[in-house]
C-alpha cells in the first residue's frame, strides 16, 4: 500500500495532474479518515527555528514582524521544551514527535557505551552519520512518500537517517548569512513544480549566541532579536509576492536564563575521570561508570560534594522518565540547582576572559535546566492557510509539532511517537 502511494505521489507531481481527485481519493492509504479536511495539495511547508528565541521576548523587545505574524496566526502561550532544554535534543524532538530518551539524542553530548564512543555536537563525523539517530524525521517521513524536501540546516538534516537525507540540504555552516538562507528557500520555491520542495526546514542561530554572550535582558540580545526581525519582514514580503499555499510555523528550542559567574560550579574540584566517563552540559552532567569501579565506590564521594547540586542513579532520575533504561542515559546524574551551572576549570578561565572582553558584567545566558523553568520556554508561531487566524492557545510540549506537520503534507503520523495529534488539532482550519 505505502508502495502505491509513492508512486502515484510521483506521478502527480511529475505531471502536475488531478491533484484535489488523487487527495480524495488516495488521501486515506496516508490519514486516517477523520482526520481528512479541506486541504488540497500541493500545500507548502516551512519550519524555521530561531535557536534561544525565549517566550517573552516578543513582549519584551516587540519585533514589530514577528509580532504582527503571531497576531495574524497561531500563537501558543509558550513552547514547552523537552527535557534537556538544549539543542540538538530539541531541535530533533520538534521533527520526530519523541522525547530525547525515545529518539536517542539524550543531550548536546553523551556516551554510548555499546559504541564505546562519544557523540559531540562539534563532531562533524558524529553528527553527520546517520546510525546515532532514531526516529522518523519528518523529511525522511516525506522522501519515503514522494514529498520533495529540502533543509538550510536543522539537525539530523545532515545524516543519513534510515539512508534518507532531504533531496536538498546543506552541511551546516555558521558564517552563511541569513539573508542567503531565505534566498536559497526563495529559489526552492521558485522551481518547477516537480522539482519544488513542499517540506523546508531552515535555522537562525544569532539570537542564542547573544543571549549566551550577553544574557536574554542585555541590549546585545535586543538588538539581535530586531536584527532577525527585520530579515524576517524581507522573508515575508517574497513568501506574499508568490502567491504558493506556504505554511510557516516558527519555533525556538529552548528560552535562555541569567547566568551569573558566581553561580558556575568548578566541576574538576569533585569529579574523578578515572571512575567514569563525563559528559558534562552544563546544567546536568551524564556519568557513565567505568568497569574498574562500582556504583557504590563512585557515589559516595559524590554525595559529600558541598555544592548547590543534586546526585542521581538513572533510575531514580526524576526526567527521562519515559524511558530511563536508556544507555545513552548517565549510570549517575548530576544536576545543579537552578540558576546554578557546571563548568570545569578551563571553561571557567575562558568565561572570566570573555567577561572582560565583552564587558557584559559577568553575565551569561545558559538553558538546558528543568523543562518546567519559565526561562527555558521558546515560542510557536504558526500562519499559513492550514491553520486558523488570531488564535491564542495554551503553552504545549513540543513533541506534538510533529503531528500537525503530517497532517498538513497528508502524511499518516506514525506510530510510536510521543506527540499527540489532538492536541493541536484545534489550531487547524476545518
Amino acid at each position: 500500500m505505502e508502495m502505491i502511494h509513492f508512486m502515484i505521489n510521483n506521478l502527480l507531481s511529475r505531471f502536475g495532474i488531478l491533484s484535489g481527485l488523487a487527495f480524495l481519493f488516495f488521501g486515506g492509504l496516508s490519514c486516517n479518515q477523520e482526520h481528512q479536511a479541506s486541504y488540497h495539495p500541493p500545500q507548502y511547508l516551512i519550519l524555521l527555528s530561531i535557536d534561544g528565541y525565549k517566550h517573552s521576548y516578543n513582549e519584551q523587545y516587540q519585533p514589530p514582524n514577528l509580532v504582527r505574524f503571531a497576531s495574524e496566526g497561531v500563537a501558543a502561550q509558550a513552547l514547552i521544551p523537552s527535557f534537556p532544554s538544549k539543542t540538538f535534543p530539541n531541535h530533533y524532538t520538534i521533527v520526530t514527535g519523541m522525547y530525547p530518551e525515545n529518539h536517542n539524542l539524550v543531550n548536546n553530548t553523551f556516551y554510548d557505551p555499546e559504541r564505546g564512543e562519544f557523540y559531540r555536537i562539534r563532531d562533524r563525523s558524529a553528527v553527520q552519520d546517520g546510525s546515532w539517530y532514531s526516529g522518523n524525521p519528518i523529511w525522511v517521513h516525506a522522501e519515503k512518500h514522494g514529498i520533495t524536501s529540502a533543509s538550510y540546516f536543522f539537525v539530523g538534516s545532515e545524516a543519513d537517517v534510515q539512508g534518507v537525507r532531504p533531496t536538498y540540504h546543506y552541511d551546516y555552516d555558521a558564517s552563511v548569512p541569513n539573508k542567503e538562507r531565505i534566498d536559497q528557500v526563495m529559489g526552492w520555491l521558485d522551481l518547477p513544480e516537480q522539482d519544488r520542495p513542499r517540506m523546508i526546514t531552515m535555522y537562525f542561530s544569532d539570537i542564542d549566541d547573544a543571549g549566551h554572550a550577553f544574557g536574554p535582558d542585555a541590549t546585545q540580545t535586543k538588538n539581535a532579536v530586531l536584527s532577525i526581525d527585520s530579515l524576517l519582514g524581507y522573508f515575508f514580503e517574497k513568501l506574499e509576492a508568490i502567491h504558493l499555499p506556504v505554511n510557516f510555523i516558527i519555533v525556538s528550542d529552548h528560552g535562555m536564563a541569567n547566568i551569573p559567574t558566581d553561580h558556575y560550579i568548578n566541576t574538576d574540584e569533585f569529579l574523578n575521570p578515572d571512575h567514569y566517563h563525563v559528559a558534562n552540559n552544563g546544567a546536568l552532567a551524564h556519568l557513565y561508570l567505568k568497569d574498574s569501579i562500582t556504583i557504590e565506590e563512585a557515589v559516595g564521594p559524590l554525595n559529600e560534594i558541598d555544592q548547590p547540586l543534586k546526585v542521581y542513579l538513572r533510575k531514580d532520575f526524576p526526567h527521562y522518565h519515559r524511558n530511563r533504561d536508556n544507555p545513552r542515559i548517565g549510570d549517575i546524574i548530576l544536576m545543579p540547582e537552578f540558576p546554578y551551572y557546571l563548568a570545569d576549570s578551563r571553561r571557567l578561565t575562558r568565561n572570566r576572559q570573555m567577561a572582560t572582553l565583552l564587558n557584559n558584567d559577568g553575565l551569561f545566558g545558559e538553558h538546558g535546566f528543568d523543562s518546567a523553568e519559565p526561562d527555558m520556554h521558546g515560542v510557536f508561531f504558526a500562519k499559513g492557510p492550514a491553520f486558523k487566524n488570531a488564535l491564542r492557545i495554551e503553552s504545549f510540549e513540543n513533541i506534538h509539532i510533529y503531528p500537525i506537520m503530517c497532517r498538513i503534507l497528508g502524511l499518516e503520523i506514525p506510530e510510536g511517537i510521543d506527540g499527540d495529534y489532538e492536541v493541536l488539532r484545534g489550531i487547524l482550519k476545518d
